[in-house]
């Protein structure tokens, strides 16, 4: 099996940032809107005149998701409508340039190098307002690679490409040598990831494809048997119901949940890319901001539980839902909260229902929290370990608390 060193440092990143951005973030019912309403392209794209972002957007995205622990983003340079937020050089008058005389995804490169955040870029497979999509197919797919290689050559240096829309027709020729072989020419060591969509999950694809995805999915093992090469996976998780920004979309997640499938991801080695869908003029709700900056508390804690740490398969007796992750001779122990009615309670009697017992064949130095350093009790006993664990600390709960554990 071949083993790129690209994709094993694409699995230690953790977290990254998906984030939809265009046209539909001025009209705040979504990023399917034109199809949802079934709007004319004479209504829609009228609001690209609007589609003027504050001068610093980019920056402060930048910078908000790099204080919630991301070390990637995934910006949408082009989505379904065909909109692009970079310079087509040419190939069509949709795009930033044209609309606002800025190169959005330049501003965008530019602010995460500043903030060493490695940029993605996601492009659309799909396009509603391309007629050779459904008339010139072949033609269409030419302008397709025409366009992802403007990203390739003239952005520098990318982490990836992030394609979505090709769960649109299972009927036909996607040219994909042709597509990713673009992307090798300009691009050697650039994730290239094609989203399967919902019916889908963590299904295998191309040989060049790098990695599966799990769109709004819990992540599984990857089963590699046989596979030619080691490729990663990756779950993406919207804030709410809509990628791209709904003013009045109110199913909103806690961060307790974000917390909780951010754990699961790295349960089985899945990255999460976690979605917001900026306002029209580039800055997030309130709401996105504050679900950002509880995620970084966690992270400033857990942050190295969460990076290079692998699955270890390590069962604990009675609480199915902790796991343990290794770095050589480092463990982490996950461990989930109890609900906030119990915790209160800190002088709880039955103390034996905090211990995480687990089979283990290392002779343990020492344990202690990742928040604060704390030393955790701990027995070992012929291969038989039983933890102390304390998951909610009077003043702090942190839904998933992390054990550190020195071999």
């Amino acid at each position: 099996m071949i083993v790129k060193q690209y994709i094993k440092d694409f699995e230690n990143y953790g977290l990254g940032l998906f984030v939809h951005f265009g046209i539909y973030s001025v009209i705040e019912r979504g990023e399917w809107v034109k199809m949802a309403d079934e709007m004319s392209d004479e209504e829609y794209y009228a609001y690209a005149e609007k589609f003027n972002p504050v001068a610093d957007w980019a920056d402060r995205l930048v910078k908000t998701a790099k204080n919630a622990g991301c070390k990637y983003i995934t910006l949408t340079t082009r989505h379904h409508d065909g909109f692009s937020l970079y310079d087509t050089c040419g190939l069509n008058e949709l795009d930033t340039v044209h609309s606002c005389g800025r190169d959005l995804v330049r501003e965008f490169v530019d602010a995460c190098r500043k903030e060493d955040i490695i940029p993605f870029f996601y492009h659309t497979i799909l396009d509603w307002h391309d007629p050779r999509y459904k008339t010139d197919f072949k033609a269409y797919l030419q302008y397709l690679r025409d366009s992802v290689e403007i990203l390739c050559k003239n952005y520098g240096k990318i982490g990836g490409l992030w394609f979505d829309g090709m769960w649109d027709s299972d009927t036909v020729d996607w040219e994909e040598d042709a597509l990713y072989g673009v992307i090798r020419k300009y691009q050697s060591e650039a994730m290239i990831i094609n989203n399967t969509g919902l019916s889908k999950q963590g299904a295998l694809g191309h040989i060049e494809l790098d990695s599966v995805t799990f769109e709004r999915g819990k992540p599984q093992p990857i089963n590699m048997e046989g596979a030619p090469k080691y490729i990663a996976s990756e779950m993406c998780e919207a804030l709410n119901d809509h990628w791209g920004y709904a003013r009045e979309d109110l199913n909103i997640k806690s961060p307790t949940r974000i917390i909780e499938e951010l754990a699961e991801c790295r349960r089985y080695g899945a990255n999460m890319l976690l979605n917001v869908g900026p306002m029209g003029d580039g800055t997030l709700s309130g709401m996105d901001e504050g679900t950002l900056n509880a995620l970084g508390i966690w992270m400033k804690y857990n942050g190295e539980a969460i990076r290079e740490p692998k699955p270890t398969g390590i069962a604990i007796e009675q609480k199915p839902r902790d796991f343990i992750l290794r770095k050589g001779d480092t463990y982490y122990l996950f461990v989930y909260g109890l609900p906030s009615y119990f915790d209160v309670n800190v002088s709880v009697s039955s103390e034996t229902f905090y211990d995480e017992a687990f089979d283990f064949d290392r002779e343990i130095k020492s344990v202690t929290w990742l928040d604060g350093g704390a030393d955790v009790e701990f027995k070992q006993n012929d291969g038989k370990v039983v933890i102390h664990t304390r998951p909610f600390l009077y003043g702090r709960h942190l839904v998933v608390r992390v054990a550190k554990i020195e071999c």
